[in-house]
């Protein structure tokens, strides 16, 4: 049934797999932003690695952080909305 709604190539990680992949795209995310918290908090440098854009930003501010940054872990992309959605408010 779920081979209906998945396209071709794509992995589906069942179980303790699947837990242990959101487990580590959460922690990925926060490893990220972390140092960027609190009144020690460090800047970070984001480099565009397009071709047509070769420009710099720097900022210590989480949610333009997970913005620039490329996901493809589930668990990983919803923090990103959340993240996203509340910088909105």
């Amino acid at each position: 049934m779920e081979q209906a709604f998945v396209q071709q190539g794509t992995q589906i990680d069942k179980g303790e797999n699947a837990r242990l992949s959101s487990f580590v795209g959460a922690i990925a995310i926060a490893d990220l932003v972390k140092t960027t918290l609190g009144p020690k908090g460090m800047d970070k440098i984001l480099q565009s690695i397009s071709p047509d854009n070769q420009g710099m930003n720097v900022t210590n501010d989480g949610a333009t952080i997970l913005k620039s940054v490329q996901i493809d872990n589930a668990a990983a992309k919803v923090l990103v909305d959340i993240a996203k959605v509340q910088d909105e408010e």
